[in-house]
């Protein structure tokens, strides 16, 4: 579990060095970027922030949705597919966020903060719960649970970076 994570979050420190060139391919006659960059609401820098907060949020629940119906399954491996499909759709998306918005620097990162506080949000609250972790029942080994809860921390953490990275410091350019 541990190499997985490091494995990740090499990949998604590689992706963001080179997130000018992957945005770059990316955004090539991307309708999607087009249709976002026409929109007079989506360049206002706090709009854009929310409706990318919602953009994670509903990519985070419909994940989190599936990987949960998959627990009725008996098939091995397959929510880390999911995972990482979860993963190269957000990045997708905020690429596309990136090339379609418009504007100084300065709102470019508060776009950023407000659209990747969502995952600032799930970290904070899952180091608050890992603080004030107790037992259930007198004897419980709370070890199992501290883990998860660091984990989820770690992997919210790398992504509110990662989508602030990616929306806040990109430098736009229109293809």
């Amino acid at each position: 579990m541990i190499s997985l994570l490091f494995f990740g979050l090499i990949g998604l420190v590689i992706m963001i060095i080179y997130k000018n060139r992957i945005g770059e391919h990316l955004a090539k006659n991307n309708s999607l970027v087009n249709q976002l960059g026409q929109r007079h609401w989506f360049q206002n820098q706090w709009l854009a922030g929310l409706s990318l907060f919602g953009l994670n949020a509903v990519l985070f629940f419909l994940t989190g949705g599936v990987l949960y119906g998959l627990m009725f399954l008996l098939i091995p491996y397959i929510h880390l597919v999911i995972m990482i499909l979860a993963v190269i759709v957000s990045i997708y998306l905020w690429v596309v966020i990136n090339k379609a918005w418009e504007g100084s620097k300065v709102n470019r990162l508060k776009l950023g903060a407000v659209g990747s506080s969502f995952y600032l949000i799930l970290t904070i609250v899952s180091i608050f719960m890992m603080i004030t972790l107790e037992p259930q029942y007198p004897g419980e080994d709370t070890f199992m649970r501290f883990i998860g809860l660091f984990f989820s921390g770690f992997v919210t953490a790398v992504a509110f970076f990662t989508c602030f990275f990616i929306t806040g410091f990109s430098k736009s350019r229109k293809n």
